[in-house]
C-alpha cells in the first residue's frame, strides 16, 4: 500500500510541476502575475519547510539524510540543491533562459526515482 501511495504522491507532484511549467510557457502576462502571486508564496514555504527538515544537528549533520551507520554531513543534497536551483549563478544557465525549462537530464519522469 505504500508503495501505491507514493507512486500517486510523485505522480500528482509531477503533474502539478508539469502544469505549472506549461502556464509559464504560455500563459498571458496577467495570468502570469495571478500566478506568480498564487504560487510563489507556496513554493516558498514549501522550500522553507523541506529545508528546515535537513537543517544541521549540533554536530553538523543533517537529521534527515543521516542513518545511524552512516551520517550525513551538512549540507546535504538537498541544501545542495536548493542552492543551486535557487541561488547558483548557473541557474541561469543559457538552457534554462532559451527554453524555460530545466535540461532534459535534470528531470525525472513522473513515476521513476525511489520513495522513502
Amino acid at each position: 500500500m505504500d508503495r501505491i501511495l507514493g507512486r500517486m504522491l510523485q505522480q500528482s507532484v509531477w503533474e502539478r510541476l508539469d502544469m505549472l511549467e506549461e502556464l509559464v510557457s504560455s500563459a498571458d502576462t496577467g495570468s502570469l502575475l495571478s500566478l506568480a502571486r498564487s504560487e510563489l508564496p507556496r513554493l516558498t514555504h514549501g522550500w522553507r519547510a523541506l529545508l528546515a527538515t535537513h537543517a544541521p544537528d549540533p554536530r553538523g549533520r543533517c537529521p534527515e539524510c543521516s542513518s545511524r551507520w552512516r551520517p550525513s554531513a551538512a549540507p546535504c543534497t538537498v541544501w545542495r540543491a536548493a542552492h543551486e536551483h535557487l541561488v547558483s549563478a548557473e541557474t541561469g544557465s543559457a538552457e534554462t533562459a532559451a527554453t524555460g525549462s530545466l535540461p532534459a537530464k535534470a528531470r525525472v519522469p513522473a513515476g521513476a526515482g525511489a520513495t522513502r
